[in-house]
C-alpha cells in the first residue's frame, strides 16, 4: 500500500473517502492551515492524524505520495515543495495559473525521479472510461472531430465569496474538463477561438468574468473541435441533456459519454446502437450530500496512479500533458479578450 498525505481539506474531502475506501492506499495524514476544518474532517471520517503544517507532512519518511487540494495560485508552489522532500505528487486540476514555473517543475520532477500527476477526474468517470476504450478498440472507426461542454447551473456559487472576486474565472474553474478531454482525443491543439460573455445572471449575482463561453479548436492535421461553458443559466432534465458531455464522431460510428448521469451511447462502426448506465455504481460514485463531491472518481484515478507507480510507468495526465492544457487554457482566455483567434505556441514562447 502507499501511504498519502493529503493537502487542502476542502476538495481534499473526496480524496479522504477515496483512500480510507482503497485497498492500495493508506491515509497517513491530513493538512489544512484551517484547524477547526481539520477537526471538521477528523470527525466526519473518524481519522484523527492531522496536523496544520505542511513541513510536517513534507519530513514525514514515511508518507511517499502528497495529495494538493489547495488554491490553484499555490499549486506550483506546494508541488516543489513535495518534490523536493522526495515525493511523488497527485495535484487537482486546474495544475497552475503561471506558466513561468514551468520549467523549473519539469526539471525538479526530472532530477528527483518522482513523479507528478494531475488529477483531472473527468477522465475516470465510468461513461468517459468506457467511451476511451471502445475508441481504442475501433469502435467508431477513425475520429472526425469532438465535442464537449459543461453546462451547469451553478448559481449557487455566487453565495460563495471568493467566485465573486476578479481572480476567480469559470474558463479555468469549470472549462478545464471538458477542454481536457479534448486534448485526451486530440493533443496537438494549434489554434484556438472563443467568444464569451457575462449572463444577466452573472451580473446580478455579482460575478467579475465570464460565465457563457463558446470556442472552437484546430488540430495540426487540420481536425477541429469545440467546447462550451455555461454556469449561471438554468439546465434541462437530465433525460434530454447531461451537465457535462464528450461527444467523438467517427468515420463508421459516433459516441457520447454523459457524466454526470452515469450514461454512455454508442453507435459502433457495424450499425448498432447500444446505451448503458451505472445506476448501481451511484453510490461509489457520490457519496456525500447531491453531486458536488465525486470521490468515486477520485479513487478510481488514485488506484489508476498506484497501479502505474507499481509497475514504474507514466500516469496520465503527467505533468507535461498538465502544462499543455494550462497553455491551452491561457489561449482560450487570450482569444476572450482579444476576439481574436490565439496559436497555442505564442503561449508556450
Amino acid at each position: 500500500m502507499l501511504r498519502l498525505g493529503i493537502l487542502g481539506l476542502g476538495e481534499g474531502r473526496s480524496t479522504m473517502s477515496a483512500a480510507l475506501n482503497s485497498s492500495k492506499w493508506e491515509l497517513k495524514t491530513i493538512c489544512d492551515m484551517n484547524e477547526d476544518l481539520c477537526r471538521k474532517r477528523a470527525k466526519e471520517f473518524d481519522f484523527h492524524h492531522y496536523t496544520t503544517s505542511y513541513d510536517d507532512m513534507l519530513n514525514d519518511p514515511e508518507i511517499d505520495v502528497i495529495g494538493i487540494y489547495t488554491p490553484d495560485h499555490l499549486h506550483a508552489r506546494h508541488i516543489k515543495m513535495a518534490l523536493e522532500h522526495g515525493k511523488h505528487v497527485v495535484c487537482t486540476k486546474p495544475l497552475m495559473d503561471d506558466l513561468s514555473e514551468t520549467e523549473e517543475l519539469l526539471a525538479l520532477s526530472e532530477r528527483s525521479g518522482k513523479k507528478v500527476f494531475v488529477g483531472q477526474s473527468s477522465r475516470f468517470f465510468e461513461p468517459m472510461k468506457r467511451q476511451r476504450a471502445d475508441f481504442e478498440a475501433g469502435q467508431i472507426g477513425d475520429l472526425v472531430t469532438i465535442e464537449a461542454y459543461y453546462h451547469a447551473d451553478h448559481r449557487w456559487f455566487l453565495g460563495k465569496g471568493w467566485s465573486l472576486e476578479k481572480s476567480f474565472k469559470w474558463l479555468y474553474g469549470g472549462l478545464s474538463h471538458p477542454v481536457d478531454l479534448i486534448r485526451w482525443y486530440l493533443p496537438d491543439i494549434e489554434e484556438v477561438m472563443g467568444y464569451g460573455m457575462l449572463s444577466p445572471n452573472g451580473i446580478k449575482g455579482g460575478l467579475k468574468n465570464h460565465d457563457t463561453m463558446h470556442f472552437i479548436f484546430k488540430a495540426k492535421d487540420g481536425r477541429v473541435a469545440r467546447v462550451s461553458g455555461v454556469y449561471t443559466c438554468p439546465v434541462q432534465p437530465v433525460t434530454r441533456d447531461s451537465e457535462m458531455s464528450c461527444i467523438l464522431r467517427g468515420t463508421e460510428g459516433a459516441s457520447q459519454a454523459d457524466y454526470m448521469d452515469l450514461r454512455y451511447a454508442i453507435t459502433n462502426r457495424n450499425g448498432e446502437e447500444q446505451i448503458i448506465t451505472w445506476e448501481h455504481k451511484l453510490k461509489h460514485y457520490f457519496r456525500f450530500e447531491g453531486k458536488s463531491h465525486h470521490a468515486g472518481e477520485y479513487q478510481n484515478y488514485y488506484e489508476y496512479f498506484a497501479d502505474c507507480l507499481e509497475k514504474d510507468i507514466t500516469a496520465y495526465p503527467d505533468l507535461t500533458e498538465g502544462i499543455g492544457t494550462i497553455a491551452l487554457l491561457k489561449a482560450m482566455d487570450k482569444s476572450l479578450e482579444s476576439g481574436k483567434p490565439v496559436r497555442i505556441s505564442e503561449i508556450i514562447k
